[in-house]
C-alpha cells in the first residue's frame, strides 16, 4: 500500500444513496459468504467487520492462481490478482443488497479505475467476484441503479467477476487495522473509512 493518503472515505449522504431495488432472498438458518474487492484489503476488511450480521472478514486475493497468491507477487499488479475480502455474513440480520450498499457508498470508490486513490494498479481495482447467477444479477442492478441516480459525477468501474478460488493472505494481514490503529497508512486512510461507516450506517453497526 502506498504510505502517502489515499481516497479517505467518500461523503456521499445515506439518504442520497440509493437502497438496493433487488436483492437476495434469504433462505433461512446458515451463514452465506461473499468476496468484495475495493482496494487496500486492510481498508475494506475493517468497515466490513464493523457491520451487525458479519461474522468474519478474511483478508485475501483472488482473480488469480495460486502459484502467486501472495503480498509480494501480487502487489507488482502483474498476477491478475485483486487485493479483497470474503464477507461471511448472516442474511437474516444484514442482507447481501445492504452489504453492497455499504461497499459502493463507504468502502471505496467505485468509480476509480484499477486504483484507490495513491494505490494504482488492478490489484487495487474495484470487484465483485459472485458465485452465483443471483449474486451477478443483484450486484449489476444495483450498479445500474447507482448510474442512474447520479450519486457520482463519474460512472462506476466495478467489474464482475466470476468467484474462482480465494486465497486468504498472509496472517500479519488479518484485522490489520484493529491490530495496528496508529500504523499511519491506517490512521490515514481506513480510520476515516470507519468514522463514515459509524456516521453514516449507526443502525447497521454491531452492539458494543
Amino acid at each position: 500500500m502506498s504510505m502517502t493518503c489515499s481516497v479517505p472515505g467518500l461523503t456521499v449522504p445515506r439518504s442520497r444513496f440509493p437502497v438496493p431495488g433487488h436483492d437476495l432472498v434469504s433462505e433461512g438458518a446458515g451463514l452465506s459468504t461473499t468476496v468484495f474487492a475495493g482496494g487496500c484489503f486492510w481498508c475494506v476488511e475493517a468497515v466490513f467487520m464493523a457491520l451487525d450480521g458479519v461474522h468474519g472478514v478474511v483478508s485475501g486475493y483472488t482473480g488469480g492462481d495460486r502459484e502467486s497468491a501472495s503480498y509480494e507477487a501480487v502487489c507488482t499488479g502483474t498476477t491478475g490478482h485483486a487485493e479483497a475480502v470474503e464477507i461471511q455474513y448472516d442474511p437474516t440480520v444484514i442482507s447481501y443488497g445492504e452489504l453492497l450498499r455499504v461497499f459502493f457508498s463507504v468502502a471505496h470508490d467505485p468509480t476509480q479505475l484499477n486504483r484507490q486513490g495513491n494505490d494504482r494498479g488492478p490489484q487495487y481495482r474495484s470487484a465483485i467476484f459472485f458465485s452465483s447467477p443471483e449474486e451477478k444479477r443483484v450486484a449489476e442492478d444495483y450498479i445500474r441503479q447507482i448510474d442512474a441516480s447520479g450519486v457520482y459525477p463519474d460512472p462506476v468501474v466495478t467489474t464482475l467477476e466470476p468467484l474462482d478460488t480465494f486465497y486468504p493472505a498472509e496472517e500479519y494481514h488479518q484485522n490489520f487495522a484493529g491490530k495496528h490503529p496508529q500504523q499511519p497508512y491506517i490512521m490515514a486512510v481506513a480510520a476515516p473509512k470507519l468514522r463514515k461507516v459509524r456516521e453514516v450506517y449507526p443502525d447497521r453497526l454491531k452492539k458494543a
